[in-house]
C-alpha cells in the first residue's frame, strides 16, 4: 500500500516522519505492509518541505499524487476535509478502489461516504502534534483510534499495532463524544490551570508568581495520575472529606469559578468513593447547594 498525504502541517509532517520510521514492518508472508509516496500541498514549498523531512516525494499535482498512491492520508484542518474530499471526487474513475484517511478527531469517516468505489476512515492518534519537527519523537507513545470500512481495518490496526501503539478500533457514531472525552483531559485541564493563577492573581499574586507556585503542583499531580490511576492520584479536601475547607472554597468562590469547583468536587466524589474508606453524604450535601 502506497500513502500519500494531502496536506502538509504539523500533523502531516509528524505522521509521516512517523510512518517513514516503521517504513520496513511487514506482514507474517515477510511482504512489506506500505510505503510513504509523498506529499502533496496547496503549498508546494510546504509539500517539498516535508518531503525533505520524511525523505520521501512530493506532487506538483493532486491528480498526480492520486494516480501514484493506493491511500490517501488528507492531514488538513477539520474544516477543509469536505472540501478536498470534493475535489478527489471530481477524478472520477481514478479513484475507484482508493482508500481514504483522515486524522481529525470530531469528524467520522462518514466524510467520505458520498464517494463511490472508495474506503473511508478516520484514524485519529491520541496526542498533542505542537511542532512540525520535533513532535515525532516521542508519538509512538500515543493511543491511535481508527473507525471505517471493514475491508482495511485490520491493516490499519496491524500497522500502528505492529509499530508499537496501543489500537482501539470505535464506531463512527460515537467520533464526537469520543473526541470531547480527550478534550476534557486535554484542553479542559488548561483551562483549569488558568482559573487558579487567576484566583492567586486576585490574592496579590504577579502571573509569573502564580506560574511558578502552581506549576510544581501541576506536575507532580499529572505525573501521578500518569504513573497510577485517578483514584489514587487523588488528594486535596474532597477526598479526605474536609467539609469545613469545602464550606470556606464555597464562600470565596463566586461566578463560574464556584459552579466550576461545584461540579468538578462532586465528580471528586465519585473518585474518592472507590476508596471506600469514609462517607461522603455531608460533602454531597454541601456541593449539591446551588
Amino acid at each position: 500500500m502506497k500513502i500519500g498525504f494531502i496536506g502538509a502541517g504539523k500533523m502531516g509532517f509528524t505522521l509521516g516522519k512517523h510512518l517513514k520510521l516503521y517504513e520496513d514492518i511487514h506482514n507474517t508472508d515477510g511482504k512489506k505492509l506500505y510505503q510513504i509516496g509523498g506529499y502533496y500541498s496547496q503549498s508546494t514549498d510546504s509539500a517539498k518541505a516535508a518531503a525533505r523531512f520524511t525523505d520521501t516525494n512530493y506532487y506538483e499535482s493532486l491528480e498526480e499524487l492520486v494516480k501514484d498512491c493506493d491511500a490517501l492520508i488528507l492531514t488538513v484542518p477539520d474544516g477543509q476535509i469536505e472540501t478536498v474530499a470534493k475535489k478527489l471526487q471530481d477524478f472520477g474513475s481514478l479513484m475507484e478502489g482508493k482508500i481514504l484517511c483522515h486524522t481529525s478527531g470530531a469528524l467520522s469517516s462518514q466524510v467520505f461516504s458520498g464517494m463511490s468505489g472508495c474506503y473511508g476512515y478516520s484514524i485519529h492518534p491520541i496526542y498533542a502534534v505542537s511542532s512540525k519537527t520535533e513532535s515525532y519523537k516521542n508519538f509512538k507513545e500515543c493511543f491511535i483510534t481508527i473507525e471505517g470500512h471493514g475491508t482495511y481495518l485490520d491493516l490499519f490496526r496491524s500497522i500502528f499495532a505492529q509499530i508499537g501503539h496501543s489500537v482501539k478500533v470505535i464506531s463512527w457514531d460515537d467520533k464526537v463524544k469520543y473526541h470531547s472525552g480527550a478534550v476534557f483531559a486535554s484542553n479542559l485541564v488548561i483551562a483549569l490551570y488558568k482559573m487558579g493563577t487567576e484566583l492567586l492573581e486576585q490574592c496579590g499574586f504577579s502571573c509569573e508568581e502564580a506560574e511558578k507556585a502552581l506549576k510544581p503542583l501541576f506536575k507532580n499531580n499529572g505525573d501521578r495520575l500518569y504513573e497510577t490511576d485517578c483514584k489514587n492520584a487523588l488528594t486535596g479536601p474532597v477526598e479526605r472529606c474536609d467539609v469545613s475547607t469545602v464550606e470556606k472554597h464555597m464562600e470565596v468562590l463566586s461566578g463560574n469559578y464556584k459552579d466550576v469547583y461545584r461540579l468538578l468536587s462532586l465528580k471528586l466524589i465519585d473518585i474518592a468513593k472507590y476508596k471506600g474508606e469514609i462517607g461522603y453524604e455531608a460533602m454531597e450535601s454541601v456541593l449539591s447547594k446551588s
